[in-house]
């Protein structure tokens, strides 16, 4: 175990230890008495001594000291009761310390660094140990010294801490790492020397694990163009696993806008655990592997083995527990797994207590054994309690009545059909549905006139029905490398859609939504949208060359299929290369089927793909180029710049090679992918660039390699495909030159694939997904900002370096609307169909913090009807929010506006909205993507008028009333505050008013020539006079600056009732501009880099502080 570093006097104790090895730091002792030899007379006493002593007094027999070059003082770090024990920290600290040590210049630095270190394992073994959940004191102390180091706000939410060290340049600072909801946190304070850090999920571009000649296991994270390495941690990959789920889950939440409903530990974000976070990356790994429902959740796990009848051995693996499922994997690389939902459970046997067996019976009279189950009592309840049974040698009594009686049903309803419409409740619109694949319909087999390649075919039938009777049939099946290799050599065309249904996983979510696909079918169609405009566009570009889809029969079910899905999912709604991939899927699978299938494809294998911004196929095409360089070194060495093979690349995983290959060589493909997912993808990707190697190497530009593939595609044909001419694809390139080249047949093509690229593993495609994932979209983020600030620079006067930090504030003051809670406007109301300048937009309340950072003068201080204002004055589409051109603009004019525009942005802030908010802050008036009918002769005409849009006269501008105008009056005296010639100001703005009142009393005077005179003053001038006399009398230097608006209680109800009068533009324009010192302080320039850095500092304390 390690110790809390204590000096040792060597001299002193060279009589009692041995030393066993050392280096130049440490030294690994044994204790005389022990271990080999006996230590003659003194390991003797020693020995004795130490029998003598209890339990709390006796010595360990081995230990690790620390040592410095030159210095009899040495440091106790360790120690152990056993040799093996002492050898594994002896070991750590050889591979983790020796190097780095290496780069101190001074032993007092060495020796420091070595005691934090060894500090920081010993809280990390106390905290890995249970620290978080048994010992809650420990935890809150770290809390404390958080919130007590960063002064993030306090809903900030600590998830977990760990012991490392943080590299600054080439030297290590020990400290500690903090992990919360929405930031990671460092903090050390070393030889006087503090060092703190806090990056944003939000903000990292990259998160990889590292290793180098001086760290040999570390954290690489890459955030704001500066590089971060955090090593030395205990555990290394639980921290890097909590780190990986916090920026996923910040992406997913404040990228994507995911609110996680369907997942309670992820649905608050003030309630965010290391556990949650653990929980939910084993749930996503299990789903994804074995492709269930995404409500299945890892419920339990046991060590077992499974006895494989066809191959007459127990193979070694872990049996999987959800709700609704029983699954095993194999660990012993025979690569088997099956599914058994619990559905097809029909009993639990226990035959063997001794060799701790169960038997799970499942429909189809097959049955599984599974032996030496740790708990296999537990584990036989818990898959009774799930089939509602109870487990007992004698349950098969039992179901054999209700077998029986079920058959009985089945019979009764075979022989009366129309009776099981009126059963299930179907409806007549859903009759139109279709229960055929396509292929059967538009190319029924002959059975009679078989040609060699319907022998063929034949025959891989029989393979696949012997596979069957092996291995199972249905959701049950054992998948093992037989089956995969039955998949590279081509699925027969009759079991095509039987397959992709089970292998895909589809088939279980058919099987628990029954009718489902017939309601939504009823309930979207008739419905328009922006998504079914697409569709109609696009159904007769689906395989045009196909007779399926020149009929009403197949545009009919294709139309069905994508409707319905659009109306499912409104968030992907309708994206192109749907349409190609649903009918090829219509081709070979039945009409709801191929909805399910399209489900599967969309919300589970190729997870993001069919959105507005693609980030999946960006994701894997990143993918995709580090596997070019790992596999095909001789492709990068010519060619430096991989962003060709994204380009091209981008059709072959939207649509799995369809869009490029014959329909009868593609559908070999999609084969693959239903069982080995984005591998099988990957894997054919490599293999025809490394087909064409020479042919890309000798290319001369872009253009002629994208010829080169072209060519070979066009000559990729399946020579063991039994469709017909008329059906198969005629491709273009056919010409003479095109058939001179070699023919290459797809099943050949996939066996190299698999042959050269197929031991990459699932896992290791999801752990390089995930790495690219966060580079991919902080690169889409940065496009986005860069078209945003091309525009917004057009119009406003700052610089490029300033446009860009305001656009930082502007975002990060969106996201912290969304740090801490679900239920923020800009969440509730986001629309990904909005164009760039649209996707960050600032609600009410955001506005406001970010405005009182950022405005120049206390313009709105105090006042939150002057804030309400200057918002909708701002949202010029009055949606109730406001985006980045709309607020850089209004700045604009407040730092580098002329004294006449300033003052017209006053002017006008003074005149109230029409309308009031709504209590949530945001009116949303675009209709959310695939829900509404877009109106796009609105769109073009709002387009049309911000074109021919003219710069606004000051003629243009309203007349302010009387009570407008004392609140205007009343702003112009706050905005002086503080300023050294704030009395010349007030006294100028009296002298301004004074004078616009007496104008106002003559016109009165002159329009009623026959009123009596009562008095020289209008009660109206008395009381704003009489008001601007009590704010001069409290005037002073001393006076707080959080009391400007206290020093004038006027009011409009205030003022007696008289003829209503207002001012134009042009009168108080005129007025002020007699005043020099008026015009000095509206003209003089504002440091905006200043304020700048002032609201990065207060973002977020001004979040905290309201």
């Amino acid at each position: 175990m390690w110790l809390k570093p204590e000096e040792i006097l060597l001299k002193n104790a060279l009589k009692l230890w041995v030393t066993e090895k050392g280096n130049e730091y440490f030294v690994l002792q044994r204790r005389r008495g022990y271990g080999e030899g006996g230590g003659g007379l003194t390991g003797l006493l020693v020995g004795t001594l130490d029998t003598m002593l209890d339990s709390t007094s006796k010595v360990a027999p081995f230990r690790i000291l620390h040592q410095t070059p030159d210095s009899q003082i040495y440091w106790s770090i360790a120690c152990g009761g056993t040799k093996e024990e002492i050898n594994q920290h002896w070991e750590w600290l050889e591979k983790n310390l020796m190097r780095t040590l290496s780069v101190f210049d001074s032993s007092d630095d060495i020796t420091s660094f070595v005691q934090g270190k060894i500090r920081g394992l010993i809280a990390e073994e106390g905290k890995v140990s249970g620290v978080q959940e048994d010992d809650p004191e420990k935890f809150r102390e770290a809390l404390l010294r958080f919130e007590k180091w960063f002064d993030l706000p306090q809903k900030e939410k600590l998830v977990t801490y760990y012991s490392c060290s943080y590299w600054r340049g080439r030297v290590p600072c020990q400290g500690w790492l903090y992990l919360s909801t929405n930031f990671l946190s460092f903090y050390s304070y070393l030889l006087g020397s503090e060092v703190k850090l806090v990056v944003s999920w939000n903000e990292i571009w990259r998160l990889e694990k590292t290793s180098n000649v001086i760290l040999t296991e570390s954290i690489h994270v890459l955030a704001n163009g500066e590089d971060h390495y955090f090593s030395m941690f205990l555990h290394l990959s639980e921290t890097f696993l909590i780190m990986e789920q916090l920026a996923d889950y910040s992406i997913k939440r404040l990228f994507d806008k995911e609110t996680f409903q369907e997942e309670p530990s992820l649905s608050d974000p003030l309630q965010i655990t290391k556990r949650g976070l653990e929980t939910n990356a084993r749930n996503e790994q299990f789903r994804a592997f074995f492709r269930l429902p995404k409500e299945e959740n890892l419920l339990e796990v046991y060590e077992s083995f499974l006895w494989v009848p066809f191959s007459h051995y127990n193979t070694l693996g872990k049996i999987c527990l959800s709700e609704s499922y029983l699954c095993f994997a194999s660990q012993d690389g025979s690569q088997c797994h099956v599914i058994i939902p619990m559905r097809e459970v029909i009993g639990v046997e226990k035959p063997d207590r001794s060799s701790r067996a169960l038997t799970v019976c499942v429909r189809g009279k097959r049955a599984l054994r599974f032996s030496e189950v740790r708990d296999f009592d537990r584990l036989s309840n818990a898959i009774s309690r799930r089939c509602g049974m109870t487990a007992s040698p004698q349950h098969s009594a039992s179901t054999e009545g209700i077998r029986r009686e079920c058959q009985n049903l089945i019979n009764h309803f075979e022989d009366n059909p129309e009776e099981v419409a009126m059963m299930v409740g179907q409806k007549e619109s859903s009759k139109a549905v279709s229960n055929e694949a396509l292929m059967t319909v538009f190319h029924p087999q002959d059975a009679e006139n078989l040609d060699a390649k319907m022998l063929k075919e034949k025959m891989k039938e029989q393979s696949w029905n012997i596979h069957f009777s092996e291995y199972g049939r249905g959701t049950s099946m054992f998948c093992t490398k037989k089956t995969r290799d039955l998949i590279v050599r081509g699925v027969p065309e009759a079991l095509r859609g039987e397959l992709w249904m089970l292998f895909s996983g589809a088939v279980n979510d058919m099987a628990i939504n029954p009718g489902y696909y017939s309601e939504i079918v009823d309930q979207s169609l008739g419905t328009s949208t922006l998504a079914t405009d697409e569709i109609e566009r696009d159904l007769h570009r689906s395989l045009p060359e196909h007779p399926a889809f020149q009929s009403d029969t197949g545009i009919s079910a294709l139309r069905r299929v994508l409707t319905a899905y659009a109306y499912r999912n409104p968030k992907i709604g309708y994206c192109q290369a749907m349409n190609i991939l649903t009918s090829v899927l219509l081709l070979y699978a039945k009409e709801e089927e191929a909805f399910w299938l399209l489900v599967a494809i969309c919300e589970r294998m190729l997870p993001d793909y069919f959105n507005r911004r693609i980030i999946g196929a960006l994701v894997d095409q990143a993918v995709f180029e580090e596997l070019i360089r790992m596999h095909l070194t001789q492709l990068t060495e010519h060619m430096t710049d991989l962003t060709f093979f994204s380009s091209v690349s981008l059709s072959w995983f939207l649509t799995l090679f369809i869009s490029v290959l014959p329909i009868e060589s593609a559908v070999n493909v999609v084969d693959c992918f239903f069982y080995d997912g984005i591998k099988a993808i990957l894997q054919l990707g490599l293999a025809v660039l490394d087909y064409n190697m020479e042919g890309l190497i000798s290319s001369n530009d872009d253009a002629e390699a994208v010829t080169i593939l072209s060519k070979f595609f066009d000559n990729v044909t399946n020579k063991d495909s039994p469709l017909p001419q008329t059906v198969q694809q005629n491709s273009v390139g056919n010409n003479d030159k095109a058939s001179s080249l070699s023919k290459v047949d797809i099943s050949d093509l996939i066996k190299e694939a698999y042959e050269k690229y197929g031991d990459m593993k699932s896992e290791e495609v999801e752990r390089m997904r995930k790495r690219n994932k966060l580079y991919v979209i902080q690169t889409l983020e940065d496009t986005t900002k860069q078209n945003v600030l091309r525009v917004v620079s057009q119009e406003v006067k700052f610089s490029p370096s300033q446009l860009d930090n305001l656009y930082a504030l502007f975002k990060r003051q969106h996201f912290l609307s969304c740090y801490w809670t679900m239920n923020s406007p800009v969440l509730l109301h986001h629309d990904p169909s909005l164009a760039y300048l649209e996707q960050y937009q600032l609600g009410f309340h955001q506005f406001r913090l970010l405005f009182t950072l950022l405005e120049p003068w206390s313009l709105c201080s105090g006042n939150d009807a002057l804030f309400l204002w200057a918002f909708r004055l701002l949202d010029e589409n009055q949606d109730g929010l406001v985006n980045f051109k709309e607020f850089c603009c209004a700045l604009d004019i407040l730092y580098s506006g002329t004294f006449t525009n300033k003052l017209k942005f006053l002017f006008k802030l003074h005149q109230p909205p029409v309308s009031d908010l709504p209590e949530d802050g945001v009116i949303r008036k675009s209709p959310e993507r695939g829900k509404g009918k877009v109106d796009l002769q609105a769109y073009l005409k709002q387009w049309q008028d911000e074109i021919l849009k003219k710069e606004e006269s000051i003629k243009d501008l309203p007349r302010i009333n009387q009570a407008q105008f004392i609140q205007f009056s009343k702003t112009l005296y706050n905005l002086f505050h503080g300023d050294p010639e704030e009395e010349s100001l007030y006294r100028a703005v009296a002298r301004v008013t004074s004078l616009l009142l007496r104008m106002e009393e003559v016109g009165r005077r002159l329009q009623e020539p026959t009123s009596p005179q009562k008095s020289t003053t209008s009660p109206t001038q008395a009381a704003l006079e009489g008001a601007l006399l009590d704010r001069e009398a409290c005037s002073t230097p001393e006076r707080s600056s959080d009391t400007p608006s206290a020093t004038i209680t006027l009011e409009a109800g205030s003022i007696p009732q008289e003829v209503e009068w207002s001012f134009a533009f042009e009168q108080i324009l005129a007025s002020l501009l007699n005043e020099p010192v008026l015009v000095r302080f509206f003209e003089r320039p504002v440091d905006i880099q200043a304020r700048l850095d002032y609201a990065k500092g207060a973002q977020l304390k001004a979040k905290t502080n309201k």
